[in-house]
C-alpha cells in the first residue's frame, strides 16, 4: 500500500509568499516609476539634492527586483502550476496562463536588462544607457497587467483599490512631469490624452476580463488545474448546495503524472450520488520515497453540486491508507469530510463514499 505523509502548509506558505512578494514588488515598481517620472524635475530642491533623489530612485529598483526575484523563486517552487526555468527567463511558453504570466517573464526581463546596462553604464556610454533605462518604464504597465491578468486575487476589493493607486499615482507623475495645463504643447496635449485613454482602456479590459466570473478558464489556466470539472454552464435558478451532515457514494477515476522537480500529481475527479449529488476534486501531490511512498507536500480540494462544482474549496487536512480528511470552505460554511476509496490500480478506476459533517467534523 501506498504511504503518504502529510506536509500541511508548505504550499500554502509558498502560495501566500509568491502573492505578496508580487504585491509589494508592483508597488515598489510604481514607486519606482512615479519618482523617475515627477522626481526628475519636480522633486529635487536644496533640502532633496539630485542625488538623493537619484539614489532612492536606485535602490527602490533593486529592492523591486529583489522582491521578483522571490515572487518567482516560491512560484516555480510551489510547483502547483506547471512552472520551469525556461518559463522564468522565456516569455510566452509556459503552459499556464501563457499570455498573461509571459507579461510577468517579459516585466522581470526588462527590469533585469535595466540592472546589467547600469551596472555596465561606464562601458556603454551615458546617452545609451539613458535610453535603455526607459525599459524600467515599459516594464511597470506590463508587470500591472500581469497582476491582474494572472493573480489570484484580481477579483477582490483590495487588490481593485491598489491597482487603481498604482494607475492613477503614475498618470498623475505624468502630469506632474508635463507641468501646468495652461502651458501645454501638441505633444505634451497628446501624452496626457493618451495616459487618461489608457486608464479608461484598462478600466473596461479589467471589467470584461479579469474583474468577471470564469476568467481563471478565459486566462489559459490548463484544466486539470481547473480540477477536471465540467465546463460552466448557464444556471437559471439557484442550485441547491450540499449541506452537512450527509452521505453519499462516489464514483470517478485516477490520473497520475509526473511534474517538473520530480513532483507526482494524483488526481481524483468524479461525480457523487445518494444524499449529495454532485462533482468531487482531490488532488495530491508529493515527493515520491526511496520505499514506493509518497511524501505529501500540497493538495487541493473541491465539491459541490453540478451547476457549482466549484462551490466548496479547500485541502486534505487527514490522510490514512485510502482514508482522506477534506476541510472544505463555501458560502460561508465550513465542511469537514471524510472520504474512504477503493482503488482500481489497472484502470484507474475509483468507487468510495463520502461522510459530511459541519464543525468539527463527524468522527466520533
Amino acid at each position: 500500500m501506498t504511504t503518504l505523509v502529510l506536509a500541511a502548509g508548505s504550499s500554502k506558505a509558498l502560495w501566500f509568499a509568491t502573492r505578496g512578494a508580487g504585491i509589494v514588488a508592483l508597488l515598489l515598481l510604481t514607486a519606482t516609476v512615479v519618482l523617475g517620472v515627477a522626481g526628475a524635475v519636480r522633486l529635487r530642491s536644496d533640502r532633496l539634492p539630485r542625488f538623493v533623489v537619484a539614489g532612492l530612485h536606485r535602490n527602490l529598483t533593486l529592492l523591486a527586483l529583489a522582491l521578483l526575484t522571490v515572487h518567482i523563486g516560491t512560484a516555480v517552487a510551489d510547483t502547483y502550476a506547471p512552472l520551469g526555468l525556461k518559463d522564468v527567463f522565456i516569455p510566452f511558453l509556459s503552459g499556464y496562463r501563457t499570455f498573461w504570466l509571459g507579461l510577468g517573464t517579459l516585466a522581470f526581463d526588462l527590469l533585469l536588462a535595466l540592472t546589467i546596462t547600469s551596472l555596465l553604464r561606464v562601458r556603454i556610454g551615458f546617452r545609451r544607457w539613458k535610453q535603455l533605462h526607459w525599459l524600467a518604464y515599459a516594464a511597470w504597465p506590463v508587470a500591472l497587467v500581469h497582476g491582474l491578468g494572472t493573480g489570484s486575487d484580481a477579483r477582490f476589493g483590495w487588490m481593485q483599490v491598489l491597482a487603481s493607486v498604482c494607475a492613477l499615482a503614475v498618470v498623475a507623475a505624468i502630469f506632474v512631469r508635463l507641468g501646468p495645463l495652461a502651458a501645454w504643447q501638441p505633444g505634451q496635449a497628446a501624452l496626457g490624452g493618451l495616459a487618461v485613454m489608457t486608464i479608461l482602456a484598462g478600466t473596461v479590459w479589467y471589467t470584461g476580463g479579469p474583474g468577471s466570473t470564469g476568467w481563471a478558464a478565459r486566462a489559459g489556466t490548463p484544466g486539470t488545474l481547473l480540477a477536471s470539472r465540467a465546463p460552466a454552464r448557464a444556471v437559471t435558478s439557484t442550485p441547491t448546495l450540499p449541506s452537512a451532515p450527509f452521505r453519499a457514494r462516489f464514483t470517478g477515476r485516477l490520473r497520475q503524472s509526473s511534474s517538473q522537480g520530480g513532483q507526482l500529481l494524483i488526481d481524483i475527479s468524479g461525480t457523487t450520488s445518494g444524499g449529495a449529488p454532485g462533482h468531487l476534486w482531490i488532488r495530491l501531490q508529493g515527493t515520491p520515497t526511496g520505499e514506493g511512498g509518497v511524501t505529501l507536500t500540497a493538495s487541493g480540494a473541491s465539491f459541490g453540486p453540478p451547476t457549482w462544482p466549484n462551490e466548496y474549496v479547500g485541502n486534505i487536512t487527514g490522510l490514512e491508507g485510502n482514508h482522506l480528511d477534506l476541510s472544505l470552505n463555501g458560502s460561508g460554511r465550513k465542511m469537514l469530510v471524510q472520504v474512504d476509496l477503493s482503488i482500481d490500480q489497472a484502470s484507474g478506476a475509483v468507487k468510495g463514499t463520502l461522510q459530511a459533517g459541519a464543525g468539527q467534523g463527524v468522527r466520533s
